[in-house]
Order: C-alpha cells, then sequence, then structure tokens
C-alpha cells in the first residue's frame, strides 16, 4: 500500500479557516492504491518544512503534496518551482518577518516540483475544475515550506514525486477575491491531483 503525506497549513493574517486544511479535511483516507495522511501545518517560517520533513522520515511516504492558500487567485494552481528566498509581506503566525533573505546560503536558486503538473492541471480542467499552472509560490511561508522540503528530499537521496499546490479562496468565502469553486469542488481537485501522482 503506497502512502502519501498531505499538508496543509492553519488560519493567518485573522483569518478564521485556511481553505488549504478546510479540502484536506474532506479527503477520502484512502485514494486508489495510498493511503492518505493529512497534516496540519504552523504558519511560520521554518517550523512548518521541520515538522513535515520529521514526518517524512517517520512515515517514508510515496508521494508529498503540500497545499497553501492563494488568496489572490481563482483556480488551483499546482507550482512549478520554488525559490530560495523568504520575503515576508505581513509576519507568520510567530512574529517573524523575514526581509528578501536567502532560505538556504549553498542551495540552489530555483527547485522544480516533482510531480506531473501540467497532467494534473489537464486532468482538473477536463474534470471541470478551474485550474491553471503557476511559476511563483510566492516568497512566504508556502514557498518557504515548498524550497525547504524539496531541498531536504535532495539531500537525503528521495526520489518521490514531491511538490506544491495553491488553492484560491472558496465561493462560499467572505473574501473579496474568490473562486466559483466551492470547498468540496477544490477538495475534487486536489483528489485527482493526487491520483494523477500515485499513477505514475
Amino acid at each position: 500500500m503506497k502512502k502519501v503525506i498531505i499538508s496543509a497549513f492553519e488560519p493567518f493574517d485573522n483569518a478564521k479557516t485556511n481553505p488549504s486544511y478546510e479540502a484536506a479535511k474532506l479527503l477520502p483516507e484512502r485514494i486508489g492504491e495510498a493511503d492518505i495522511e493529512v497534516m496540519r501545518l504552523p504558519v511560520v517560517f521554518g517550523v512548518a518544512a521541520a515538522l513535515l520533513a520529521k514526518r517524512i522520515d517517520e512515515l517514508r511516504p510515496d508521494a508529498v503534496i503540500m497545499l497553501g492558500v492563494a488568496g489572490t487567485r481563482t483556480k488551483i494552481t499546482p507550482e512549478v518551482i520554488a525559490i530560495n528566498i523568504d520575503d515576508a509581506r505581513i509576519p507568520d503566525n510567530q512574529g517573524n518577518s523575514p526581509r528578501f533573505e536567502k532560505i538556504d546560503s549553498d542551495g540552489a536558486d530555483g527547485i522544480f516540483s516533482t510531480l506531473p503538473v501540467a497532467d494534473m492541471v489537464g486532468e482538473m480542467t477536463k474534470g471541470g475544475i478551474s485550474s491553471e499552472l503557476s511559476y511563483s509560490a510566492g516568497a512566504y511561508v508556502c514557498n518557504d515550506l515548498f524550497y525547504r522540503t524539496m531541498n531536504y528530499l535532495k539531500t537525503k537521496g528521495l526520489s518521490i514525486p514531491a511538490g506544491f499546490i495553491h488553492v484560491p479562496n472558496p465561493s462560499d468565502s467572505e473574501e473579496v477575491i474568490k473562486s466559483e469553486l466551492s470547498i468540496s469542488e477544490i477538495a475534487r481537485g486536489i483528489q485527482i491531483c493526487i491520483e494523477k501522482t500515485i499513477s505514475r
């Protein structure tokens, strides 16, 4: 039986919920031949990645898919690349505000996702779920988690599919920018991404 870790984030910036975690909670415990484990991570630079790395060591999963919310987007957007920069527009949930700092002084400038991102978008679009590729995961905690985790897997020599997917605010959100997708449709999009990953 395969094992897949799905990480998502707690609320931040005065929000009551985080759609990444609300969608992740709706995923079935098993998808195809894979057991799904959902992790809720703190919105804290470095800490989120350390917790995920610890769980990767313990579980030795067959894939890792990280989720976060992108409040300015209206589609599900698998990320193509993580960049080696932390630059906080707002403090994280522990008050940290790195400004244009390298995540790893000796690390690569960017690390590509190893998820089948183009296939994911194609399959979600086929299923009527609004989706497109993104070439920037920003420079906040989402990108920090994405970069650190990809760097960690690379350092450990773990060649498992891993990457980050941003989700939008759902249709019933109180936010100004939101998607036409309901939270259950966002969860269905994530499930399609998982299916595409484990079927490779």
